[in-house]
């Protein structure tokens, strides 16, 4: 089977198939000649048979034979789907997706050479059995030979057990290791924590005297400056009343100059010359009241 890639193991395995698929198939045939036998030992009795007859007995002897030929059929399809079955159930316990192709079971240079193969190897089966059968064969073993073998099987199960024994003893001094390791590293951790612990309250009340501090500068200035607030304001009270004084006060001096001059100078050529001074002086009002109404409150 070199030129279908199988290995030795292999090849046995379709040595042994095509064994199976040899003893149906002679014991079909052997079923087949039967059914013929049994035509001439029941019907082919007398020396002339009329056509119809021959007829009925050929019919009866196909339905047979085809229904013999049809369960052999049958059941090496079902037979091939379960030598399948075994083959797929093997890959996939490794994880393997086997493929077929379908169109090869019809290739007939492969067909011919399975057919090349099985008459080969089952034409030196004989002499391969006849071989067999005169090769020496080896004596069964005494109860001494079977004893020794129990013993080395025992020593050996016994040397793997105590190998086994101290590998445990190892996982275990590891594990009592590690779970220690894991003690000492949930003490430290706790007392890490304990003392963040202690450094968050210390932080917080360090944070909180600090804020209260604060609290109370603020409000030391916001008295401040509302006390200072209160002081301008009064000033500015205070310079609004004087300049309305003061624009009461000129405004009287200026309506006595307006007086005076209107009596002196009203006739006069200097009337003029007070007109302007007078307009000079409106101005002056204009820009004082400006002034004033900077000081003034909005109403």
């Amino acid at each position: 089977m070199a030129e279908f890639g199988f290995n030795e193991h292999h090849q046995n395995e379709v040595i042994n198939y095509m064994r199976f698929a040899r003893s149906k198939r002679a014991l079909r045939l052997k079923t087949i000649d039967s059914c013929f036998q049994d035509l001439k030992e029941s019907r082919l009795v007398e020396e002339t048979f009329t056509a119809d007859e021959v007829t009925e007995m050929l019919e009866g002897l196909r339905v047979v034979v085809r229904g013999e030929v049809e369960t052999e059929l049958i059941n090496t399809a079902h037979t091939n789907v379960l030598l399948l079955r075994q083959l797929f159930s093997q890959a996939e316990k490794f994880y393997l997706r086997l493929q077929t192709d379908i169109s090869e079971l019809e290739n007939r240079e492969l067909l011919e050479q399975v057919a090349e193969f099985e008459k080969a190897e089952f034409k030196s089966s004989g002499r391969k059995a006849n071989q067999e059968t005169s090769k020496p064969k080896l004596a069964p073993l005494n109860e001494a030979g079977v004893s020794e073998l129990l013993n080395k099987e025992i020593s050996r199960l016994q040397e793997e057990n105590d190998k086994l024994k101290s590998r445990l003893r190892a996982v275990e001094s590891q594990a009592m290791s590690a779970l220690e390791e894991k003690s000492k590293v949930e003490k430290t951790l706790k007392e890490l924590q304990k003392i963040q612990g202690q450094q968050q309250r210390a932080l917080h009340s360090q944070e909180i005297s600090s804020l209260e501090d604060t609290v109370a500068a603020l409000q030391a200035d916001f008295q401040k400056s509302l006390s200072d607030s209160t002081a301008s304001q009064k000033n500015l009270q205070d310079t609004l009343v004087e300049a309305k004084h003061e624009l009461l006060r000129v405004q009287e001096q200026l309506a006595l100059t307006e007086k005076e001059l209107e009596k002196k100078f009203q006739q006069t050529a200097a009337y003029r010359n007070m007109k302007e001074m007078l307009s000079k002086k409106n101005e002056q009002m204009k820009e004082i009241r400006k002034r004033l109404q900077k000081y003034e409150p909005d109403e």
